[in-house]
């Protein structure tokens, strides 16, 4: 029998997507959970738990329909959203053949599709005829694993159409979730993206040894450069200073559940990054984002020297001892 229609759609089996899925099933009337590994279905629907990603959640399974069938979790409700990888994300939509252009799609993606050097805005605008107007983007300072622990976070719901952020405030905010509406879809999706550069820099400046005085004036210089290069790409009366921007870069940067400053202190103790992305569990979204913002600012030329350093020490084989040697000198 088909299964019924439902309320909404996450697409994604990571630490984020299962938290999401645990915000929405205390508020949703119905969740479709599309995850592609059948045997993840499997051990969910008999354990309640996901083997991977947050085991200590245990979901209520009464309102939650699993499929590893990405065109029936699609089809299957009118608001989609979206917890894949950015890497990953271009082929785990390539068998799609549903019409999204009339949902409403929510990217909960940091991070930028590598190979068309767009955020997922921009990608789903362009390759799936979605309309601006029909996008949300769901961002930080948010970390999964709080969540889970059901500690106090504020989550940032932007959209061009106020009404569907409102709407999908509904679905999330709880006792331990809050949530800020804005209208600021391209630069909180771009300050999702640029946060986890500075995020890998805090874990190189750690991994060097560097202390927290440093870290201090890295992180400084850092929401700087995220200002002046979001501004170049779209200018308008955002405060940079609000948690979607400067509190997502703090928490990225900072905390111990951060999946980019972990990968920046293993490269800032020595190792190489093929060793780095191979020990990682989880996709360290700042590597990419790396190489996309450098290619992007070939055209712009803001000047991003803390972006800059981690470019050269990821993809040019710089010497991170070095490069830090040289960013000390500039920094302000």
């Amino acid at each position: 029998m088909a299964a019924a229609k439902t309320e909404v759609s996450v697409i994604g089996s990571g630490s984020w997507a299962t938290a999401l899925v645990k915000m929405l099933s205390g508020n949703a009337s119905g969740i479709t959970w599309y995850i592609h590994e059948q045997e993840i279905i499997d051990h969910i629907l008999v354990h309640k738990n996901n083997p991977r990603y947050l085991s200590m959640v245990n979901h209520k399974l009464d309102n939650i329909h699993l499929t590893n069938d990405i065109n029936h979790a699609f089809d299957n409700s009118h608001t989609i959203i979206l917890v894949i990888p950015s890497a990953f994300l271009k082929g785990s939509l390539e068998g799609l053949m549903v019409d999204i252009s009339g949902k409403t799609v929510c990217s909960a993606i940091k991070g930028i599709v590598p190979e068309y050097n767009q955020i997922v805005g921009d990608f789903l605008h362009n390759n799936y005829s979605l309309p601006y107007d029909n996008l949300v983007v769901l961002t930080g300072p948010t970390h999964a694993e709080e969540i889970a622990m059901e500690k106090l976070t504020y989550l940032t719901i932007a959209s061009k159409d106020s009404s569907k952020a409102v709407r999908i405030s509904g679905l999330l905010e709880n006792y331990y979730l809050r949530t800020v509406i804005s209208n600021d879809i391209t630069g909180t999706e771009y300050a999702a993206v640029i946060k986890n550069i500075y995020a890998i820099a805090a874990g190189i400046a750690q991994g060097l040894g560097y202390g927290d005085n440093f870290q201090a004036v890295l992180i400084a210089n850092a929401v700087t450069e995220m200002r002046n290069f979001i501004r170049a790409i779209y200018s308008n009366d955002r405060d940079i200073n609000s948690s979607a921007y400067l509190g997502d870069l703090l928490v990225t940067a900072y905390s111990k559940f951060s999946r980019n400053r972990t990968f920046g202190n293993m490269i800032g103790r020595g190792y190489s990054v093929h060793f780095t992305r191979m020990e990682m569990e989880m996709v360290a979204e700042g590597y990419y984002a790396s190489d996309c913002i450098n290619e992007i600012n070939q055209s712009l030329r803001v000047n991003i020297p803390v972006a800059d350093t981690v470019y050269r020490i990821l993809y040019e084989k710089a010497n991170p001892s070095g490069e830090f040697n040289e960013l000390i000198k500039i920094l302000k």
